[in-house]
């Protein structure tokens, strides 16, 4: 699905997505990642739902994010409350939802001015699309 174009550009902005990738600023990602407004987007070592771990939320958690929105495929899924402890510790929200709905709310709150993190995951370990280098 393509998105509308905002006046947001000078932020990572998600442009476009489908069930095996999202495409930010005009650059398409088959790998999971994590996105924030003002960095670029970084690879996140998580190939699918069932592998997610607390160190992989900790990794997030050093971007100081207000919330995490967590893509977690094309159903919504919820974490166990223990992967995320050390977010809610530091009082940092996480909201799972499916990754469409994932990659719409994000701009949203990004176009917001929100100190949102998008935590995507794109599980492709069975396809043929490039993976992170």
């Amino acid at each position: 699905m393509k998105l509308h174009a905002t006046t947001t550009q000078q932020y990572q902005t998600i442009t476009a997505y489908d069930k095996n990738s999202v495409e930010i600023n005009a650059v398409r990602f088959y790998h999971s990642l994590v996105v924030l407004p003002e960095v670029p987007p970084t690879a996140w070592p998580v190939v699918s739902f069932d592998e997610l771990a607390a160190p992989h939320f900790i990794q997030i958690g050093e971007y100081a994010p207000d919330v995490v929105i967590l893509g977690t495929g094309q159903r919504q899924r919820f974490v166990h409350p223990k992967f995320i402890n050390a977010l809610t510790m530091r009082r940092i929200g996480v909201e799972c939802m499916d990754s469409q709905a994932a990659c719409r709310t994000y701009n949203i709150l990004m176009a917001e001015g929100r100190k949102v993190a998008l935590a995507l995951i794109l599980d492709n370990k069975n396809s043929d699309n490039p993976s992170p280098t």
